[in-house]
């Protein structure tokens, strides 16, 4: 299963864009975004976030403003760092697994 394609609600939702998005925020400096397993949606996008006093609401409004509003994530977690491997690539795997 790819970490970068989350099915959400019937829809197909890259990573990549919505980690664009939140790029685009200023209190952001690092995204990651990944789809855990949601009852109702199927699955549901979740945003790990590295920066500065990042306000979780104004970061969804942000992206919901910018793409889809059924791209925005449902959840925000603020990290101190991205799980990344040897090559600098965050391993998103792990993220999505709750860090195992």
């Amino acid at each position: 299963m790819s970490v970068d394609l989350i099915k959400t609600g019937g829809y197909r939702v890259g990573a990549g864009e919505v980690e664009a998005a939140l790029l685009g925020h200023p209190a952001v400096r690092e995204a990651a975004v990944v789809g855990e397993p949601d009852d109702d949606l199927g699955q549901r996008i979740v945003a790990y976030l590295v920066g500065d006093a990042i306000d979780p609401a104004a970061v969804i409004d942000h992206v919901a403003a910018r793409l889809s509003v059924h791209k925005r994530p449902r959840e925000v977690r603020v990290v101190d760092a991205l799980p990344r491997n040897a090559m600098g690539k965050v391993q998103k795997k792990q993220l999505a697994h709750g860090g195992r």
